[in-house]
């Protein structure tokens, strides 16, 4: 953590400390929407940075991002090593998009060389901002608590109804498992709805996520195909 980020964390602080610190958020925040407004459709990928190449979790994310590429989406992911690498490194294995919002980390989170494109940014809710805003499904690969975390904001978003219902896919049946059973608990237990359960989808197959994700795409939104952003050379975006 840096000087600034403890500070920021510390509590209440000087009038103008406080408003300098807006400013600077605020420009992390514009910094990653000029970057990824003209990405086009995304599907982010969330994952474990410590997979290595030779395991079968790497593997399979990789092939999964190949897929995601296939169906027409950028893959976005945090941009990291391990399965971030892995998805990125799929994608662009059958020429397709790689998008990453990387964060400043004393380790582990150094951009992988699999990226076309990426933002770097010091907060992680703006970095959870981005990776939610520009996407139309999440697929989980098995991670720790930075996965988790990221899995539950989306969860949470759906169900609060701030963003619209998009999918939810955990991949790797048997790491989530004991999750999904305490999952079942908290709506035994009436802490969650059934219904909420209904929201997140399990699958070991990249190739049917894939399609799960283009028919539900298709379905709510028309395709992956929205309009367009242009970037404009007076906004200095070219």
């Amino acid at each position: 953590m840096t000087n600034s980020e403890m500070q920021f964390l510390r509590g209440p602080q000087s009038r103008p400390r406080e408003f300098f610190r807006a400013v600077h958020i605020f420009i992390e925040c514009i910094r990653g929407f000029r970057k990824f407004n003209f990405v086009g459709p995304c599907v982010t990928v969330f994952g474990s940075a410590r997979f290595k190449e030779d395991h079968m979790y790497y593997q399979l994310t990789r092939e999964l991002g190949a897929e995601i590429a296939k169906v027409g989406f950028s893959v976005m992911t945090g941009g990291g090593s391990g399965l971030m690498e892995a998805a990125s490194r799929g994608a662009k294995d059958v020429g397709g998009r790689s998008i990453g919002c990387t964060i400043v980390l004393p380790h582990e989170q150094k951009p992988n060389k699999y990226l076309d494109s990426f933002v770097e940014f010091q907060h992680f809710f703006v970095r959870k901002l981005m990776l939610v805003k520009y996407s139309y499904a999440f697929v989980a690969a098995p991670g720790g608590f930075g996965t988790m975390d990221e899995l539950f904001e989306v969860i949470t978003l759906i169900q609060t109804q701030k963003i619209k219902n998009f999918l939810v896919v955990l991949m790797g049946s048997a790491y989530w498992q004991p999750l999904l059973d305490f999952m079942k608990k908290m709506s035994e237990e009436g802490t969650i709805y059934a219904m909420d359960m209904d929201r997140i989808l399990v699958s070991d197959s990249p190739k049917d996520i894939a399609a799960l994700i283009r028919r539900h795409t298709l379905k709510e939104f028309g395709g992956p195909t929205p309009k367009r952003m242009k970037a404009s050379r007076l906004l200095l975006e070219k």
